[in-house]
């Protein structure tokens, strides 16, 4: 009991605030309940086919292949088929954690593991593609290469910054994952 209070403390005091929101602010009472059931319904909607997914690619892709094509030993190939993972994506950012850590547990490398939430975060295709059309090719093609350029960046400092035991911690947990 006192380990299940624990894990979902957050939660629990999330859910505190909210009511004594509701209670102070009683003028926004119907704004704040139409809010939290809209991203309820939208997550509803979105978190299963991702699921599915994840399930389906942990079953389907053996371990050696993935590490063959995203692992340590890659190469060039590593990064760019993360990225265009992370690209093709459909959905929220909060569906690529869990896409992530089924990826570590196939083996794919830290280094493509950043690079795919980078793209997952930023580059996604139809966003591009509105881009285009709404702001020009010269503006959305140049925000594109400024992202590409920033992901790089970005997954060499975190993978310099964060000590060797917490990437382990990291994938180790993501072995448990069934």
């Amino acid at each position: 009991m006192n380990k299940t209070l624990k894990r979902y403390s957050g939660v629990i005091i999330a859910a505190i605030a909210f009511i004594a929101f509701l209670l102070i602010f009683p003028l926004w009472r119907d704004k704040a309940l139409a809010s939290i059931a809209f991203q309820t319904t939208t997550m509803l909607l979105v978190i299963p086919p991702i699921f599915i997914l994840l399930g389906l690619l942990d079953v389907w892709v053996p371990r050696q292949q993935m590490i063959k094509y995203m692992g340590a030993g890659a190469g060039a190939k590593g990064p760019v088929l993360a990225f265009l993972l992370g690209s093709f994506a459909a959905g929220p950012l909060y569906g690529a954690f869990p896409f992530a850590a089924i990826l570590m547990k196939k083996g794919a490398s830290f280094m493509n593991i950043l690079v795919f939430i980078g793209a997952w975060s930023t580059t996604k295709i139809p966003m591009l593609l509105f881009e285009i059309a709404a702001l020009g090719p010269r503006f959305a093609l140049s925000r594109l290469a400024i992202d590409i350029v920033g992901i790089i960046i970005i997954a060499f400092a975190i993978k310099a910054l964060l000590p060797k035991k917490e990437i382990e911690r990291l994938y180790a947990e993501a072995a448990l994952i069934d």
